[in-house]
């Protein structure tokens, strides 16, 4: 699938998969914004994404990621007449880089699993050994190849995303392996980001999981804390890890989310401004929801 794209209203939405994802990893997600009323484009971003065949050479550098995804929330803009942007993981730290330079052009964004610091309980030990490939030629040898959980609480969803990472090169939860100069580009940006966070002022939805198996909520009260939005809401969730557009509470991210966005298109109820602490929603744990 090289880009998903579900046409609705004048209010759209650019959605941002995770680092080497594929669109279909916000497929789901998506359906649920179409069928709230938004037009939904979810493209495939070359030198970001991964597609059949790429390899560690086919990574590009972050600005060029930066650019394409730029491109892309100009080329909405001139067809509806709001566009919000929400990214999962890696997706979300590039909806943050765009929105420094183009806050003005974006109607709000929705950071979802935002990933500033790997420093989860499924990251491994040797993940500080990495740097010393980043500028020699082992960084086209090694690739990290994605373990159980996959970001996600559901079993029976981390079952067969198992099985479709053992067969096929991606899946819904993203590729099976993420190469080094990917990982490396990855965190230039996050540098980037957190240094320049306080550029961005459009309205802000934080969405994490307590139990992030990639990203503690680190992550989330740094965006919350740095950010110059005066409108940040954050929700902390109890029975997901990464992938939340996935796990458990799925449906809860997608209803927050048409929640923040109607209210900022006028399709709702307006939200308080921020005035102070950040309005914090803590969701108490909820019975496990079996994939379908």
């Amino acid at each position: 699938m090289k880009q998903l794209e579900l046409i609705a209203g004048e209010h759209a939405v650019l959605l941002v998969h995770g680092l080497q994802g594929v669109p279909a990893e916000m497929q789901a997600f998506a359906k649920r914004l179409h069928k709230a009323g938004y037009t939904v484009r979810v493209p495939h971003f070359k030198g970001y994404g991964y597609t059949e065949g790429d390899n560690a050479h086919s990574v590009t550098p972050w600005r060029d990621w930066r650019n394409q995804v730029l491109l892309e929330l100009r080329d909405m803009k001139r067809q509806y007449k709001t566009v919000a942007i929400g990214g999962l993981c890696i997706g979300a730290v590039l909806a943050l880089s765009v929105a420094e330079e183009a806050s003005a052009e974006i109607s709000g964004l929705s950071l979802l699993a935002t990933t500033l610091f790997y420093d989860g309980w499924s990251i491994p030990w040797y993940r500080f050994m990495l740097p010393f490939g980043y500028y020699t030629p082992f960084r086209y040898l090694y690739a990290y190849r994605e373990r159980e959980p996959f970001g996600l609480k559901n079993e029976q969803l981390r079952r067969w995303v198992a099985r479709e990472m053992n067969h096929k090169t991606s899946s819904i939860a993203g590729a099976s392996r993420l190469t080094l100069p990917a990982i490396h580009e990855a965190e230039l940006l996050i540098k980037a980001v957190k240094r320049n966070l306080h550029k961005v002022t459009a309205p802000a939805l934080v969405i994490h999981a307590v139990e992030d198996d990639v990203s503690t909520p680190r992550s989330a009260d740094f965006v919350v804390t740095h950010i110059g939005s005066g409108k940040v809401h954050k929700i902390m969730l109890h029975d997901s890890y990464h992938m939340i557009t996935l796990d458990n509470e799925r449906e809860l991210v997608a209803d927050e989310t048409i929640k923040f966005f109607d209210s900022l298109s006028g399709r709702g109820t307006p939200l308080p401004e921020k005035d102070g602490p950040p309005v914090v929603s803590s969701v108490p744990r909820l019975s496990l929801v079996h994939a379908a």
